[in-house]
């Protein structure tokens, strides 16, 4: 029932603006900028567990291969710009896309975005977007040369990058951005088969200073078909922290729960501090150092079977070297640490991992037309 009023909802607001938007034809008869952008991300990592198969760890989506160069993730990406509407299209490859759209059938796998937005007022202060989109969850998406590290923090492996649905968004100044989201499910594309019930998102992000970011973000929904699906409850909370002109500061926490079992009164739960810290060294060199915990007893999010679940923590020390504005070359050293033995090796699994890998990552964009 809610489901279906937040859609009524939507498509009434959509078409009460577009019945406005007569009064403004002018404004759309403008032309809209169209640009091409891309991005690559080529990676080397040397796992000493040494594991065997196509994924070192199975937690891990990104940069996730021993001992090979490899394409972590490219795409090209066309977008279209105007004050009242725009789109975007992306495909994409690499293991990024292997592994974390393995459920999707199909070429839906090679989409990286797929997206509409329209505006819904006159100030262009409310938008409405429809279609393949990034998440509205945590501050590291899966383009690597936008994150202070090289790999990403366990949080951020195990929440959605990405989700299908609608998204409603309101910036009522600089300052403050609400929205609220009907999805498909938790990271998916496609619905899963036999499950009949959307997912529901929000994300509050304050920003009273340039230096100074504030987000909480949620998700509602069950990642299961009706039979068996267990309602899930997550939160996402981080700041980010510019302290001085070198030295930067986030902090991040994720938590959620989910149903024991359908219908159940009890609940499990997962969590996930991290905190990373950048250094600007000079305008080409970086350095970051990450420290971070992951505790999932009961294995919602990753299913390990051991005595402890999946507890976890870790360190990790980056160091960045910055060509030019759009090209990064970057060296990481990182070490994680369980009192189970959860990490792969070619026989028995270990209660330690420790890898170092490199990466040279470029981005790029041009308008082709104004």
């Amino acid at each position: 029932m809610r489901s279906v009023l937040y859609l009524a909802c939507m498509i009434y607001t959509l078409s009460f603006s577009i019945n406005q938007c007569f009064a403004q034809d002018s404004i759309w008869q403008q032309s809209p900028e169209l640009s091409i952008s891309g991005f690559v991300d080529v990676f080397y990592i040397y796992d000493f567990n040494q594991p065997q198969g196509s994924q070192r760890q199975v937690f891990l989506y990104n940069h996730n291969r021993h001992n090979e160069f490899n394409l972590n993730l490219g795409f090209v990406k066309l977008g279209l710009t105007h004050s009242k509407y725009r789109a975007n299209l992306a495909l994409q490859t690499g293991t990024y896309a292997n592994d974390n759209y393995a459920a999707e059938p199909g070429l839906l796998k090679n989409i990286f975005e797929a997206n509409i937005g329209i505006s819904l007022n006159k100030e262009n202060t409310l938008w409405l977007d429809a279609g393949i989109l990034p998440s509205h969850i945590g501050f590291e998406s899966a383009i690597s040369i936008d994150n202070w590290t090289m790999t990403r923090s366990l949080l951020a492996e195990n929440s959605p990058y990405f989700l299908s649905g609608a998204k409603l968004t309101y910036n009522p100044n600089d300052k403050w951005e609400i929205a609220g989201l009907i999805m498909n499910g938790w990271q998916r594309i496609q619905r899963l088969q036999g499950n009949s019930l959307p997912s529901f998102g929000t994300q509050i992000k304050y920003k009273p200073t340039e230096k100074i970011s504030i987000n909480w973000s949620t998700f509602i929904g069950a990642d299961g078909p009706d039979s068996s699906g267990r309602m899930r409850y997550f939160n996402n909370f981080y700041s980010q922290f510019q302290v001085t002109e070198k030295f930067g500061l986030i902090a991040g926490f994720d938590i959620g729960t989910q149903q024991a079992i359908k219908g159940s009164s009890e609940y499990d739960l997962w969590f996930s501090p991290v905190l990373i810290a950048q250094y600007t060294i000079n305008k080409s060199w970086k350095t970051a150092f990450r420290a971070e915990y992951y505790h999932d007893k009961t294995g919602i999010i990753i299913p390990v079977g051991t005595e402890n679940g999946f507890l976890s923590s870790g360190l990790s020390l980056n160091l960045d070297y910055t060509a030019t504005q759009n090209i990064i070359c970057r060296f990481e050293g990182r070490w994680m640490n369980s009192p189970d033995k959860i990490f792969q090796t070619p026989t028995v699994s270990s209660n330690n991992n420790f890898i170092i890998g490199t990466s040279i990552a470029i981005k790029f964009s041009y308008n082709l037309r104004k």
